[in-house]
């Protein structure tokens, strides 16, 4: 497995990474395992995919705790980031900034891993609330205890209306932010999702990242499971499943999105053995020395093709004939 740094040479990282919510929370319920979630750990973690990434909020707890499983035979092979500053309510979520929250938050996570340290601490959510200096202040009290190496920022906020509208203006929201909380303490890695049919991330957060040093970890790289092909339009979700409220995931969008996962099938043909997924993993890949992508899973096999990615160097006419691919349809709204 190649590797990439996050940050000012804060942490080394497979170029691959793992995350691990569809473990234990918003995909759906009947196919998740314990025993095969944790294969696919160790799948992930033999591969070189050293960076798993978790929340407390995935479960909520139970994730954490399913990584600890792992932590206790494997520790020095992992990277484990994790996230604070977003509660599951009832019937939906409640950002939570306070630092005295940070504080109990990031010791409760510490237990249920089984660590002493956590590589990479995120903020879920600022919290509207409180001032975001003083959360990001106390999470860079807990580097300096010791309790944690770096730190990061999720950019996973609701999008507002169309999709061109939302997503960019709430990645402009986010630099605004980071602008702040680097006057604070550094950041480290910036959490978004960036993908072939979700490529917003791209326009300014990317190369704002690039330039300071930042890594950039691309959430569902794999369009929530649509770019590997593997998902057949009218498949239907199960109703805990997050993709069976989504406008992209009706069966008449999936339909119209074909053209997308076609093309990935296209450039694959040209790289023995490429799977579509493979290829919309590569490409992310190739947007950026400071970029990991943080495919999902909770099944070994592809844990491991994924993995298999980083391995994987797109050719110029791979990039552009992707550059070309139509634009996703649907509203993210």
């Amino acid at each position: 497995m190649r590797y990439r740094t996050l940050g000012a040479g804060a942490l080394d990282v497979g170029a691959v990474g793992l995350g691990c919510m569809p473990m234990s929370w918003g995909y759906s319920a009947s196919e998740r395992g314990r025993e095969t979630s944790l294969r696919a750990l160790h799948a992930a973690l033999d591969e070189g995919c050293s960076l798993l990434d978790t929340a407390d909020m995935y479960g909520p707890f139970t994730n954490e705790r399913l990584l600890a499983r792992v932590l206790r035979e494997r520790r020095g092979d992992a990277r484990v980031a994790t996230k604070c500053g977003l509660l599951v309510g009832e019937g939906h979520l409640v950002a939570n900034g306070s630092p005295a929250y940070v504080r109990r938050a990031c010791d409760a996570s510490l237990r249920r891993l089984g660590t002493d340290v956590i590589d990479l601490y995120q903020l879920h959510r600022a919290d509207p609330e409180v001032p975001v200096e003083e959360t990001w202040g106390a999470m860079a009290e807990l580097v300096r205890a010791g309790k944690v190496r770096a730190l990061g920022w999720c950019a996973l906020e609701p999008r507002d209306g169309r999709r061109d509208r939302g997503a960019v203006g709430a990645h402009r929201r986010t630099l605004e932010s980071l602008s702040r909380v680097q006057q604070v303490f550094p950041v480290a890695a910036v959490q978004a999702e960036f993908s072939v049919w979700a490529a917003e991330a791209g326009a300014e957060l990317l190369p704002w990242c690039e330039a300071r040093g930042i890594g950039l970890l691309a959430a569902m790289p794999l369009g929530s499971g649509f770019l590997t092909g593997t998902l057949v339009p009218g498949g239907g979700f199960e109703p805990d499943d997050l993709r069976a409220r989504h406008p992209r995931f009706t069966a008449e969008m999936m339909a119209a999105n074909q053209p997308v996962v076609a093309g990935l099938r296209r450039v694959a043909a040209r790289h023995p053995g490429a799977t579509p997924g493979q290829v919309a993993l590569a490409w992310v890949l190739a947007q950026g020395r400071h970029v990991v992508p943080l495919p999902g899973t909770k099944r070994e096999r592809w844990a491991r093709e994924n993995a298999a990615a980083a391995e994987l160097d797109l050719t110029e006419r791979d990039l552009a004939e992707i550059a070309r691919l139509p634009a996703a349809r649907g509203s993210w709204g």
